[in-house]
């Protein structure tokens, strides 16, 4: 670790083939804590390499335990997180809007680090028992269009890692690959990344894949749709700003989206927006990113034809039912 750390501290990149290999030993616990320590901190100093990135996620897809769901035709909602906004958990909330309007969701999660509350977090509180069991996986994909893929349970690096990373309380490049590195491979995704520089760096991977995208950055900083602001999207389309009021939407101020102080009370606001009981401001939001992800699946319709299907499906309680029998089927 002496010689990658020197690597580093002399402002030098590493190949993808080096950073694969890198992952893969700290992975396998070749490194002490304070090693590993140093080795984030590193990278919270300077930008990642689009090279680096790919070794990275290379690592971490080679290295986890496969969650083979019976069907790739699958999304994902998640955010990288680590932009330090605070927001109540608005990934994990579309992730359920969008399996109530009929499409699979493979959402993955983990617990908060530098923010209070994760998916995983409130998932766990409000009663989801994790789970790496594929049957188990399979048939809540069947019975309720969505599983829950708890990262720890599926990332021998990230368990490796995950000490280190509460310790630190900051964003690290792991936040970076979190969206990168679904276990299931999903053919589908929607990431919001924390930075315009990281979206680049995602756009350019995912065109190389076959899975169709939508990364998005708030321009005001969040790594989701959060009308406090526009917002840029990268997608097979190209890149494009995305105006709220060209949305058809009024700004919104950021304390309107705030999550809770503690877990319980962001579950609360979580139960309130699926029960249809949340403010106009919360649940516009998630729809709004519900919608997009709709539009990631078919991006031959419009952002209105989208909101109106998530719309649909809070509305009509389908979305809280999805959540119920995923909780149900523990």
């Amino acid at each position: 670790m002496k010689a990658i750390l020197n690597h580093l501290f002399e402002n030098k990149t590493f190949t993808r083939e080096q950073s694969r290999d890198i992952l893969t030993r700290i992975a396998q616990g070749e490194f002490n804590n304070s090693q590993m320590a140093a080795f984030m901190t590193a990278y919270c100093m300077r930008s990642i390499t689009v090279d680096e990135l790919e070794g990275f996620r290379d690592a971490m897809l080679d290295l986890c335990l496969q969650a083979e769901l019976g069907t790739h035709d699958l999304i994902d909602l998640c955010g990288t997180g680590g932009d330090g906004k605070d927001t109540f958990n608005i990934s994990t909330l579309a992730s359920f809007v969008v399996a109530g309007a009929g499409y699979k969701v493979a959402k993955h999660g983990n617990y908060g680090v530098s923010s209070g509350c994760g998916s995983s977090n409130v998932m766990e509180f409000l009663g989801y028992k994790f789970t790496n069991d594929t049957d188990h996986l399979k048939k809540s994909v069947e019975e309720a269009n969505i599983c829950f893929l708890h990262a720890p349970l599926f990332h021998p690096a990230m368990k490796t890692v995950a000490p280190i990373r509460r310790e630190l309380g900051v964003k690290t490049f792991f936040n970076m690959l979190g969206p990168m590195v679904n276990p299931a491979k999903p053919k589908n995704q929607m990431a919001g990344v924390f930075s315009l520089e990281l979206a680049r760096v995602y756009a350019y991977l995912y065109q190389k894949s076959d899975v169709k995208y939508t990364i998005l950055h708030a321009l005001d900083g969040y790594d989701e749709v959060s009308l406090t602001g526009d917002f840029k999207t990268f997608s097979s389309e190209g890149e494009k700003i995305n105006t709220i009021e060209g949305l058809g939407f009024e700004r919104l101020n950021p304390e309107e989206i705030t999550g809770g102080s503690t877990v319980k009370d962001s579950a609360d606001i979580f139960m309130n927006v699926l029960s249809n009981k949340a403010t106009s401001a919360q649940s516009n939001v998630v729809l709004c990113n519900a919608a997009l992800a709709i539009k990631t699946i078919k991006p031959e319709n419009s952002f209105g034809d989208c909101f109106y299907e998530a719309e649909e499906s809070l509305v009509s309680g389908k979305a809280l039912q999805s959540f119920h029998t995923l909780i149900s089927s523990n």
